[in-house]
């Protein structure tokens, strides 16, 4: 069994490359689907993560996965992260390492060193190296600072701002170049942390037929991540100027819609949403990222679901489809 109508339509036809991708935080959802692109799109990679857990690229590319080259590095010990990365002479780094809301709030000191540091060394490596293709990731939830907006504040947006900040003087002081990019909500196969990971979670109990309520309702940020990752990839498909950030949303549907998509799905699917509003604006706009970078796909949120279902539901026939978490 394989699992690659998930990316067939996402392969990248032209490589633009010179060298290798590096992709820190390679473990994760995201990671793992860029990586699994650029290799179905035989662009060589390397996957970058504390860990050298494989659970989520797994998921999306089953056996291939042992093809896909992998560095144990903590992102905050510069020495031996800029070590592993010139090692491979790389033509651009895609930075998605960090850890997200919940775990900067129980460890904000790590939640620092790894979301600010981390991302410090990046550019450091990329000032060094003169590589002239940096993606990183920002969030929405940058938008909540300054305080008493309309939006959350939370420990995580303070140090994606503080990374959008420091990449500006990054390139203003060295020219080091870089694009910052704020995800929404990013939903789809291997998404699974954090507090914006329950819509995918609401797909997964429907395909287990387990009961599940979403916490929140109304509208909803809804990035399929296949779309999300080649937005990233898009970025570093040429050489960069300057220090820019872009918002990246995806399509705007509500909770409600997004259930009832799930339910033509699997019409005994004992799914719900809480009243209560998402804290982060549900509906920005793309069009300044595309106009930049160029095009990428647009994946709708019927199709967005409609795969994640499938894709959980051909893992659950042979038993891999992961349990909930708790």
């Amino acid at each position: 069994m394989n699992l690659n109508f998930l990316t067939d339509d996402l392969l990248i036809k032209t490589n633009n490359f010179d060298g290798p991708v590096i992709v820190t935080g390679a473990g994760g959802c995201i990671g793992s689907w860029i990586l699994t692109i650029l290799y179905r799109s035989g662009i060589p990679c390397i996957g970058v993560d504390l860990s050298d857990q494989k659970d989520r690229l797994e998921l999306i590319l089953g056996k291939e996965t042992s093809k896909i080259k992998w560095e144990v590095c903590d992102i905050t010990n510069l020495k031996l992260l800029k070590k592993v990365i010139t090692s491979y002479n790389p033509s651009a780094i895609i930075h998605l390492a960090g850890l997200q809301v919940p775990f900067c709030s129980s460890d904000p000191a790590l939640g620092a060193r790894v979301n600010v540091e981390g991302t410090i060394n990046i550019l450091e490596i990329a000032r060094e190296a003169s590589i002239k293709r940096t993606v990183y990731a920002s969030s929405v939830a940058a938008l909540g600072m300054p305080p008493k907006g309309p939006w959350k504040e939370t420990l995580y947006g303070a140090y994606k701002l503080a990374n959008e900040h420091t990449a500006f003087v990054y390139w203003q002081d060295w020219q080091v170049p870089s694009i910052g990019i704020r995800p929404n909500i990013v939903y789809g196969l291997a998404r699974d942390q954090g507090m914006s990971s329950k819509n995918t979670l609401a797909i997964q109990a429907a395909v287990l037929n387990e009961s599940y309520q979403i916490p929140f309702n109304g509208k909803y940020s809804w990035l399929y991540v296949g779309e999300a990752a080649l937005a990233f990839i898009t970025s570093i498909s040429k050489d960069m100027t300057g220090a820019h950030v872009f918002n990246l949303n995806g399509s705007c549907e509500t909770i409600e819609n997004g259930i009832h998509m799930i339910k033509e799905l699997n019409e005994k699917a004992d799914i719900s949403c809480a009243n209560q509003l998402f804290p982060f604006p549900p509906d920005l706009d793309d069009h300044p990222l595309r106009k930049h970078i160029g095009n990428y796909p647009s994946i709708s949120v019927k199709r967005g679901i409609e795969d994640t279902y499938k894709a959980f539901w051909q893992l659950n026939l042979v038993g891999r489809c992961p349990a909930l978490p708790e």
